[in-house]
C-alpha cells in the first residue's frame, strides 16, 4: 500500500484553493503567521525544536489555541507532571468544543484504566490504544499468552509521535510526553529533538493519522473497558475532571518554571514562527501493521525504504544521531561500501553510561568493532555533558540534582543538504517491527543548523570519540557491565 498516490491529487486541491483558504483558516494562524497562506499553497514552513522548552510552549500554546481539531499520537505517555498537564490542557480544549484524538500505543501505557475512561467520557474527548495486546484491559495470563503464541504482534509497535492542530500545525520528532523528554526530569533527561510544521506536510500527517485511527489495530477505550466503564457514574466523571484541573491550578504540582514557559508562548510563539525555513518537506510515514508480517520479525517498511535511499545517493557525507546502533542486516556492509568510495560517515549515540537501555546498548557493543573497521566514525554521549546547563538553564533546581543526560534524538544530514528528523533509531525494530514517522527535507540552511547541533554534541566537552582502540565502558560499575555481558549472550537483535 503506499499513500504516496494521494499528493499529486492533494497539491493539486491546496493549489487551487490557496486564494479562498485564508478566510477558512484558525484565527490563531492568520493573527501569528500573516504571509503563510501564501506560503502553505506549496511549501512548509519548518523550525527545529532543539530544547525541550521551545518544544514544551509550542505544544502548549498550540493546544491552548487551537478552534476545531486537536489529533496526538504518542508511543509513551506518562502520568508524571508534564504528562497529568497535558492530559488536562487536552481536557481544557475538549470543554471549549476543539474535538480531541489520542491514540497511544498499548506498550508503555502507565494511567490506569479507570483515568483513560475517566478522559474519554467527554463528547469531545476520543482516545483509542494502538495494539492492546499487553497493557490496556488485558489480564496477566492473556499477556503470556500473546507473548508465546503471537510475539510478532506484541512486538510490533506503533512509535509514531505526531501532534495536529486544526489540521495547518503539527509537531513531530524524538519526544514522547514525559518530563525527561523536555529536560524536565530530576534524575534522568533526554538529549532530543522535534520540528514544527506549518502548511502542506502537515495535511500528510493528518492523512497518516486517520489512516492509523481507522484501523484495525486502533481500538476505543470505552470497547476495551466495556466492563469498567459500565461502573463509572457522571459524578465519578465529574470528580476526576475537577481534580484534574486542580492539579493544574497546583502551584506545588505545576511547577513555576514550566507555568512561566507557557505564559511566555504567546510572546515567543510569533518568533518560531517568523524564524520558520518555507521549503518543499516531505512527511514519510509507514502503514498501521508497518509491514504484511509475511517475514517473521523482518519486512522493512516505507519509512525504511525512504532513509535507505537517502543514504543510498550519499556523495560526500553522512552524519547521523541515534540513541540506539544497531545495524540492520546489510547495513555495515552499506556503510563500508559507502567509506570506500570516500563518504564519511559519523555516528552520535549513547554510551554505556548515558544510555537508558542496556539491551539495545549490547547490540551495538557487538558491533562496534564492525563499524569501526568499516570506516563509521562513532561518538559515545556522555552522561553528564557540558551542553546541559544550557538545555535547563531555567530550570536551577533541576540543575542542582546533576541528572543523567541521554541521547535520545533521532536525525541525519545526508550530503550537507538533505535532513531526516523523526522517530526512527538506527535499528532493526525501527526498521521491521515498530511504525515510524518523520520529514525528509532539502535545504542547505537547515542542514547547517542541525550538522552544527549534532556536532555541538560530539564535541569532546559531550561525546566521547570511539576508537578500536578505546571505548568509554570502563566508565560505568562492573555490575552495569556484568549486565551488558549477559545481555550480549542473549539472541535479542531481531527485537532491538
Amino acid at each position: 500500500m503506499c499513500r504516496y498516490r494521494h499528493k499529486l491529487l492533494m497539491l493539486v486541491l491546496v493549489t487551487v484553493c490557496a486564494n479562498t483558504f485564508a478566510q477558512e483558516l484558525p484565527a490563531w494562524f492568520n493573527d501569528n503567521c500573516v504571509d503563510c497562506a501564501e506560503h502553505m499553497s506549496d511549501k512548509t514552513g519548518i523550525y527545529i525544536l532543539e530544547k525541550g522548552e521551545e518544544a514544551l510552549l509550542g505544544r502548549a500554546w498550540l493546544t491552548q489555541n487551537a478552534e476545531r481539531s486537536i489529533d496526538v499520537q504518542y508511543f509513551i505517555w506518562s502520568t508524571d507532571n508534564i504528562g497529568i498537564l497535558a492530559a488536562e490542557q487536552l481536557l481544557s480544549a475538549a470543554e471549549r468544543g476543539v474535538r480531541v484524538r489520542v491514540l497511544v500505543d498499548d506498550l508503555l501505557v502507565d494511567a490506569e484504566d479507570k483515568s483513560l475512561l475517566l478522559l474519554a467520557a467527554h463528547p469531545n474527548a476520543h482516545i483509542r490504544i494502538y495494539n492492546p495486546n499487553l497493557s490496556v484491559g488485558v489480564s496477566f495470563w492473556e499477556r503470556m499468552g500473546n507473548l508465546f503464541t503471537n510475539f510478532r504482534s506484541i512486538n510490533q509497535r506503533m512509535h509514531d509521535k505526531t501532534a495536529i492542530f486544526d489540521n495547518v500545525a503539527g509537531i513531530t520528532g524524538g519526544r514522547n510526553m514525559a518530563d525527561e523528554y523536555f529536560d524536565y526530569d530530576q534524575e534522568y533527561n533526554f538529549r532530543d529533538r522535534d520540528v514544527l510544521l506549518l502548511g502542506s506536510a502537515v495535511a500528510d500527517m493528518t492523512e497518516n493519522f486517520d489512516e492509523f485511527w481507522n484501523s484495525e489495530y486502533a481500538h476505543p477505550v470505552e470497547s476495551i473497558l466495556a466492563d469498567i466503564g459500565m461502573s463509572i457514574s457522571s459524578e465519578d466523571v465529574e470528580k476526576h475532571v475537577l481534580a484534574l484541573h486542580g492539579y493544574a491550578s497546583d502551584p506545588q504540582k505545576f511547577e513555576p518554571q514550566v507555568r512561566e514557559a507557557i505564559l511566555m508562548a504567546p510572546q515567543r510563539f510569533p518568533a518560531l514562527v517568523s524564524a520558520m525555513i518555507w521549503e518543499d518537506v516531505s512527511f514519510i510515514s509507514d502503514i498501521p501493521g508497518k509491514n504484511a508480517g509475511k517475514s517473521g520479525l523482518g519486512g522493512g517498511g516505507e519509512s525504511t525504504e525512504r532513509l535507505i535511499n537517502a543514504v543510498k545517493n550519499a556523495k560526500s557525507s553522512i552524519l547521523i544521531q541515534s540513541p540506539y546502533l544497531i545495524m540492520p542486516d546489510g547495513g555495515i556492509e552499506l556503510f563500508e561500501q559507502l567509506a570506500k568510495r570516500g563518504v564519511r560517515i559519523r555516528i552520535s549515540t549513547n554510551s554505556l553510561a548515558s544510555t537508558d537501555n542496556i539491551q539495545a546498548f549490547s547490540g551495538y557493543a557487538s558491533q562496534r568493532t564492525e563499524l569501526l573497521e568499516a570506516g563509521v566514525e562513532v561518538y559515545e554521549f556522555k552522561p553528564h555533558p557540558a551542553l546541559k546547563e544550557q538545555l535547563i538553564e531555567r530550570y536551577p533546581r533541576i540543575a542542582e540534582n546533576n541528572p543523567i543526560f541521554a541521547l535520545h534524538a533521532k536525525s541525519m544530514v545526508v550530503d550537507d543538504k538533505t535532513v531526516f528528523i523523526g522517530t526512527f533509531n538506527l535499528d532493526p525494530r525501527s526498521a521491521n517491527l515498530n511504525t515510524e514517522v518523520g520529514v525528509l527535507v532539502d535545504n542547505i540552511d537547515l542542514a547547517n543548523q542541525l550538522t552544527k547541533s549534532i556536532e555541538r554534541d560530539i564535541d569532546p566537552a559531550n561525546s566521547w570519540r570511539t576508537t578500536l582502540d578505546f571505548n568509554p565502558d570502563s566508565e560505568v560499575s562492573y555490575g552495569k557491565r556484568l549486565r551488558l555481558w549477559v545481555n550480549r549472550a542473549l539472541p535479542l537483535e531481531p527485537v532491538l
